[in-house]
C-alpha cells in the first residue's frame, strides 16, 4: 500500500532521478545524430522492441542480419560494395541508439512505480509524469514510423519523419529537465508579462531551429551550399528560386535552398531575440536572471559559430557532432530560463 504524501517529502531523489533520465535522452540524442551521419539508421530492418534488445551472437547471425539489410533499396544503390565488417559498423550504431532508447523507459518506468508506491508523487506530478511516459512509448513508435519510410521505395527516411522525430525527443527531453527543476526551485523573483513570454519566445524558435536542422541534414542542404553569409551568392535568394516547387509549401520541406535558408534566418532571429533578451533583463535589474539570460546568449552564439563553421567545411563529422550537441545544450539552456522566468511571482 502506498505511503500517504507528506507536505515536507523530500523531493530531491525524485529531482535526481529526473535529471538522470534527461540526461539519457541527451545522450540518446548525440547517438542518434552520429547514427544519421554515419548513414547507419536503415542497418537493423525490423522492430523487435524485445528479442531486439540482443545483438547478433555469432557469424551466422551476422549473415543473416547482412542478408536482410541487403534487400533494402539503400543497399542496392548506396552500399552495394559494402561488407561484413562494415555493415557491422552501421549496425553497432543503430544498435545503440535503439537500446538507449530501451533503457530510457525501463529508467523511467521502475523507479516511477517505486516513487508512486511510496509516496513521493502527488496526484498533480504523477498525471504529468504519466503524460511523459506515454510520450516515451511515442516516441518509440515514431521512431519506427520513421525508419520504415526508408525501406521500401526511399534510399534514406523521409525528412518529414526524422524532423518528427528528433523534435519529440528534444520536446521530452525539455519537459524533464522543467518538471526536474521545478522540483528543485524555492526562491523567486519579481519580472513582468513581456519578459516571461519572450522566453517562452525564445524557446520556441529553439524547437523551430531544431526541426528545420533535421530538415537541413535530412535533404543534403548543408552540403549543397556552403558559402556564409551568402547562400548561392545572395544574401536574400530570389523568391522563384526559393518557391520552385509546386505546391509552393512543399519548398519549406524539400526545396534545398528553401530548407537551408529557413535554417539560416531562425538562426538570426535566434540571435537578435536572445540578445535582445539579455539586454533588457541586465536593465531590469533581476541579478539571477540577466545572468542566465547571458549564457543563453553566449551558447547562442558559440552554437551560430559552430554552424558556420560545419557549413563553410562541409559537414566534417567532429564539427557536425559538435553541432548537434550545442543544439542540445541550448535547448537545455533555454528551457531552464524560460521555466524559471514562468515561475517568477509577478509584480
Amino acid at each position: 500500500m502506498a505511503r500517504p504524501i507528506s507536505k515536507k517529502q523530500d523531493m530531491k531523489p525524485v529531482r535526481l532521478w529526473l535529471l538522470a533520465v534527461a540526461g539519457l535522452v541527451a545522450l540518446t540524442l548525440l547517438v542518434g545524430g552520429a547514427t544519421r551521419l554515419t548513414g547507419s539508421g536503415l542497418s537493423i530492418t525490423e522492430w523487435r522492441p524485445v528479442s531486439g534488445v540482443l545483438p547478433p551472437l555469432s557469424e551466422g547471425a551476422w549473415l543473416v542480419e547482412f542478408e536482410k539489410y541487403k534487400r533494402i533499396p539503400q543497399f542496392n544503390a548506396i552500399n552495394s560494395g559494402m561488407d561484413l565488417p562494415e555493415f557491422k559498423f552501421i549496425y553497432w550504431w543503430e544498435w545503440g541508439h535503439r537500446l538507449l532508447g530501451r533503457l530510457i523507459g525501463l529508467a523511467f518506468a521502475i523507479p516511477f512505480v517505486v516513487f508512486l508506491w511510496r509516496g513521493m508523487i502527488g496526484r498533480a506530478l504523477g498525471w504529468k509524469l504519466g503524460g511523459l511516459f506515454l510520450l516515451g512509448g511515442l516516441q518509440g513508435a515514431i521512431g519506427w514510423w520513421m525508419v520504415s519510410s526508408g525501406l521500401t521505395e526511399r534510399t534514406d527516411v523521409s525528412q518529414y519523419r526524422l524532423a518528427i522525430h528528433l523534435t519529440l525527443a528534444c520536446i521530452i527531453l525539455a519537459a524533464l529537465v522543467a518538471v526536474a527543476d521545478g522540483l528543485g526551485r524555492k526562491r523567486m523573483e519579481r519580472s513582468d508579462k513581456f519578459t516571461r513570454v519572450f522566453a517562452a519566445g525564445i524557446l520556441a524558435l529553439v524547437f523551430v531551429q531544431i526541426f528545420v536542422g533535421a530538415l537541413v541534414a535530412k535533404t543534403g542542404a548543408g552540403k549543397t551550399f556552403n558559402t556564409w553569409p551568402l547562400i548561392d551568392g545572395r544574401f536574400f535568394p530570389p523568391l522563384g528560386d526559393l518557391l520552385v516547387i509546386k505546391p509552393a509549401w512543399h519548398n519549406f520541406f524539400e526545396n534545398v535552398l528553401t530548407v537551408q535558408f529557413e535554417h539560416r534566418m531562425a538562426a538570426y532571429a535566434l540571435f537578435i531575440a536572445a540578445a535582445f533578451h539579455a539586454f533588457m533583463l541586465m536593465r531590469s535589474g533581476l541579478g539571477s536572471a540577466a545572468a542566465r539570460a547571458l549564457v543563453l546568449f553566449a551558447l547562442v552564439t558559440a552554437q551560430a559559430l559552430l554552424g558556420v563553421l560545419t557549413l563553410v567545411y562541409e559537414l566534417p563529422l567532429p564539427l557536425a557532432l559538435a553541432h548537434q550537441a550545442g543544439a542540445v545544450v541550448v535547448l537545455i539552456a533555454a528551457t531552464l530560463h524560460a521555466a524559471r522566468m514562468a515561475s517568477y511571482a509577478r509584480p
